[in-house]
């Protein structure tokens, strides 16, 4: 059984942050053995962000706030909150953008080792 809070994210060196922008906190990682990685991410109001995760399937819930989300390989928007569910299953290209601050709640498999961050074309890397 793992069991972790916050304060053990942070002193495995699982945690990044761009103070006002996001945070990440990083609860699982490959190294746990358990085949995803599972994350908390925040995402401050106003915040946007295009990425695509060329090399992980993402799957992400709303836990607090509003953002929007758009596909930018249809032009399809969509309102999110809380229990609002998606999920990048095809590496799709995609923008995110906080309307309030957003708490959400990801897995990305395969698992992260955890010291990704994303590249110049918004992917992780795998490493």
């Amino acid at each position: 059984m793992i069991v972790r809070d916050l304060d053990d994210v942070k002193a495995r060196g699982a945690y990044a942050e761009k103070p006002g922008v996001f945070t990440s906190a990083r609860y699982l990682l490959r190294d746990d053995g358990v085949g995803f990685t599972l994350t908390q991410t925040t995402v401050a109001a106003g915040q946007s962000q295009e990425m695509q995760y060329k090399n992980h399937v993402e799957a992400n819930l709303i836990i607090e706030g509003e953002a929007t989300l758009e596909d930018l390989t249809n032009g399809k928007t969509y309102h999110l909150q809380p229990g609002s569910k998606y999920t990048l299953n095809q590496h799709e290209r995609h923008r995110l953008t906080a309307v309030t601050d957003v708490r959400i709640v990801c897995i990305f498999s395969p698992a992260l080792v955890g010291t990704e961050m994303h590249d110049k074309d918004g992917s992780y890397p795998v490493l």
